[in-house]
């Protein structure tokens, strides 16, 4: 974590640096994501969530040391050395066992987490803000604190049996929905200054009763809401006027940075603003997966328009099996007059769960396979895939499906990395405008 705490306390000294989180455990998501590391010579920082990698192999059937492997293997086959890719854990705390008893959920936090620091992961976003089985609507910050450094004391004790480097640890009360908003929105209400004093006095109070005072040195991060988010098809831009105060909170922390979560599909300008306002970690999960299934939509399109289609489509497979297993969007798309639009268009994404469907993986693999030998004419790239047809035209990419789904995730990457160096800018070859 030594390259993160660098670029927190460059950034603490006046520079307007940070890091973006891709935060997905999609195959080609984690290697646009590597890729883009290695084209810019810095790091990728890599992150699960607690219901995509836990104990129990959450929803993609990896506990944390598989998903460890798992990146391992996708690095090993691109430029960026292993040292330069760094492991975080995301929205850590008792959020798939709300259902059950606060102890029971905690017992399990209490595993995952030493599961998590376990495998290597170094960067632990320590989240307890959620109700658990009788307990009330709304935790108090200092409930939400006490279980955070239960939390934390099971890191460390995890961290001092296993070795490495030290856990750098993100804390935050006002934590935004994970994968974006359910409801319909119009506005969100910003952090409040007054509310970062509370959370972090009832965090460090919380850490000194544990004896946790040296691990309160390495929380590097704090969450806030800064007024970003999505809906279905709605983005809530940043506004930086309605941040000062909040913004020039942060700066009376000598060791701390905010964390902003939902920043999916803001402007490259929101993006470099946030950074600015000392947001220096910007978390990015759906988007990079809502351009991958844009660009394999559109693959999807010239493959018919080629007449090489297979009879049931990609998009037919990947809704038949949104349908036979809705608990992924059943909550999220309750309108049935828009359900077919939302299944695949909505910026909440909820169709990234169903990638690893083993019959929607190889209908993605065919898809790629099919348009590989049959090669893709430049007057259909053009039509669908116009920003990818530039690049072709200037050399930049390959005229190869799978590259052309690489360069539709890293172009939502490029302005995370821009946001975060400002001195990229130029792209690196191969890399889009």
């Amino acid at each position: 974590m030594k390259a993160l705490l660098d670029t927190l306390r460059a950034h603490k000294r006046g520079s307007a640096c940070g890091i973006y989180s891709v935060c997905s455990s999609h195959p080609l998501v984690i290697e646009a994501a590597v890729r883009a590391a290695a084209s810019d010579g810095g790091y990728a920082l890599i992150e699960s969530t607690s219901n995509q990698v836990n104990q129990f192999g959450g929803y993609t059937g990896m506990t944390p040391s598989d998903f460890k492997d798992f990146v391992a293997k996708i690095t090993a086959q691109t430029a960026l050395p292993a040292q330069r890719v760094l492991l975080g854990g995301d929205h850590l705390g008792p959020n798939c066992w709300r259902t059950l008893s606060a102890d029971v959920a905690l017992e399990r936090s209490e595993q995952m987490v030493s599961d998590y620091v376990a495998a290597g992961f170094r960067k632990i976003h320590l989240d307890c803000s959620m109700s658990c089985a009788g307990d009330p609507d709304a935790l108090s910050d200092r409930v939400i604190a006490a279980r955070a450094a239960r939390l934390c004391h099971a890191s460390e004790r995890a961290w001092r049996i296993h070795g490495g480097e030290a856990p750098v640890y993100v804390i935050g009360t006002e934590v935004p929905t994970p994968g974006g908003a359910a409801e319909d929105l119009e506005a969100l209400a910003v952090t409040d200054s007054a509310a970062v004093t509370i959370t972090l006095t009832e965090h460090l109070e919380a850490f000194s009763a544990r004896g946790l005072e040296e691990a309160w040195t390495r929380v590097c991060a704090l969450v806030v809401q800064p007024g970003v988010e999505f809906d279905h098809h709605k983005v809530i831009d940043y506004q930086p006027d309605k941040v000062r105060a909040l913004s020039a909170r942060i700066e009376r922390e000598p060791g701390l940075v905010y964390e902003a979560h939902s920043t999916d599909y803001q402007t490259p300008a929101a993006l470099a603003a946030l950074v600015r306002d000392h947001f220096a970690i910007l978390k990015v999960g759906p988007a990079v997966t809502f351009a991958l299934r844009e660009t394999l939509w559109a693959l999807a399109d010239i493959e018919q328009q080629l007449g090489i289609a297979p009879r049931e489509s990609l998009q037919q497979t990947v809704l038949a099996a949104m349908q036979r297993d809705p608990r992924h969007w059943h909550a999220y798309y309750t309108e049935p007059k828009s359900q077919r639009v939302d299944l695949q268009f909505s910026l909440s994404d909820r169709i990234r769960y169903y990638w690893s469907v083993p019959e929607v993986s190889r209908a993605c693999d065919a898809l790629l396979a099919n348009l590989h030998t049959r090669g893709i004419p430049l007057s259909l790239l053009s039509q669908y895939l116009p920003i990818q047809y530039a690049a072709v035209r200037e050399g930049a990419i390959a005229n190869d499906p799978r590259e052309l789904l690489l360069a539709g995730i890293d172009r939502v990457l490029r302005g995370y990395a821009r946001a975060c160096h400002p001195d990229l800018a130029t792209p690196a070859a191969g890399r889009l405008q």
